[in-house]
Order: C-alpha cells, then sequence, then structure tokens
C-alpha cells in the first residue's frame, strides 16, 4: 500500500513537472500574443510560481542535510557549534526564513533561497488575484448577457 501511495505522489509530481516545462514554453509565447488577459495565462503563472517556490524551499530546507555536524564540517569545512545551534534551536524549526547555521557565521541554506522562496510567493497571491479579477468580470459579462436577453 506505501509502494502505491509513493509511486502515486512521485507520478504526480512528475506530471506537475513536465506541465510546468510546457507552462515555461507556453508563457513565453503566449506573452507576445498578449494572451495574458486569459485565465489560463495566469493558472500556468500561478502553477509555475507555486512548483518553483516549493522545489527551492525543500532546497533549502534539506540543504543540511541529515547530518548537520558531518555537513558542516566535511562538506562546507566549517567550525561547528554545538553551544550556538542549541541556543538558537527554535530559529532552525521555522518554515520561514530557512536558517541551518553551523555558528554564528556561516549559514547552511544558500542566500538567494530565503528571498526566491518569498518572491514565488507574491507571484502566487498575484496570479490569484488576477484570477479571481477575471472570472469576476467574465461572470459579471455574463450577466450583462442574460439581463439584456
Amino acid at each position: 500500500m506505501k509502494e502505491t501511495a509513493l509511486f502515486a505522489v512521485v507520478l504526480a509530481l512528475a506530471v506537475w513537472f513536465v506541465w510546468n516545462i510546457w507552462s515555461v514554453v507556453q508563457l513565453v509565447k503566449e506573452l507576445r500574443e498578449r494572451f495574458w488577459a486569459r485565465p489560463l495565462w495566469w493558472l500556468r503563472c500561478l502553477s509555475l510560481s507555486v512548483f518553483t517556490g516549493t522545489a527551492v524551499w525543500l532546497f533549502g530546507a534539506f540543504s543540511g542535510g541529515l547530518d548537520v555536524e558531518e555537513s558542516c564540517r566535511l562538506t562546507h569545512h566549517q567550525r561547528y557549534d554545538p553551544a550556538y545551534r542549541s541556543a538558537h534551536a527554535e530559529e532552525f524549526q521555522r518554515l520561514f526564513p530557512l536558517r541551518n547555521k553551523c555558528n554564528a557565521s556561516y549559514d547552511l541554506v544558500p542566500s538567494w533561497v530565503n528571498p526566491t522562496v518569498a518572491a514565488c510567493f507574491v507571484v502566487a497571491v498575484l496570479c490569484i488575484a488576477m484570477l479571481v479579477r477575471l472570472g469576476l468580470s467574465r461572470a459579471v459579462t455574463v450577466k450583462r448577457k442574460a439581463l439584456r436577453s
């Protein structure tokens, strides 16, 4: 049962990834043709921003690996400070902004991760707002046509 669920999740993520690759091509092509006034353009943009934000957040969340001490010392050649980590433990457990420091001066999370996640969130909110706006304008247009006839 667990294998089937895992396969379904991996398959869904793979389909979502392919959809987003196709969406990038379509977004660029449709931008030149002024299709950005259509809801599908904004839905593609929303999907792309959510996918990118999620992928970048996951990259940042798992940037330290399973053993942070080993990652600090062997991979990044930084001093591991257990006293600093225990004093700031709640900071490393937050969902945003991501932090995973070896010591007071070195963070395992790359500096571009948090701004990228924030930008993707802002783009997603703007896309949702535009989808709502286009939906409301469509509903008003349909209502006006129904009242005229």
